[in-house]
């Protein structure tokens, strides 16, 4: 054999294995920058719940304080009515 298809051998062995080896760590880095996204994508996921359960409390608590405030209206009511009870016997007296 000559020298020259030796070379030829020996250039085009080393030109798939170089190519195989760069194809290898581009994958190797996709899947580290896929994991990154993931693991990206999983941290703003938690972020989302926590804030959504932040929003639920904020409902409960407003959903207690509104029941407070209709409680509170409702004892006002009755004492109005109460008062206004009161007001018509008081002009009634008066009257005769």
């Amino acid at each position: 054999m000559e020298i020259t298809t030796i070379t030829a051998m020996i250039a085009a062995l080393s030109g798939i294995a170089l190519g195989w080896m760069g194809r290898t760590t581009a994958l190797k880095k996709d899947v580290a920058q896929e994991a990154g996204s993931g693991a990206a994508l999983r941290t703003d996921v938690e972020y989302i719940k926590r804030g959504v359960d932040d929003i639920r409390a904020d409902v409960r608590q407003q959903g207690q304080r509104t029941d407070v405030l209709s409680e509170r209206v409702t004892r006002l009511e009755e004492s109005s009515k109460q008062y206004h009870k009161r007001l018509d016997r008081f002009e009634e007296k008066q009257k005769g």
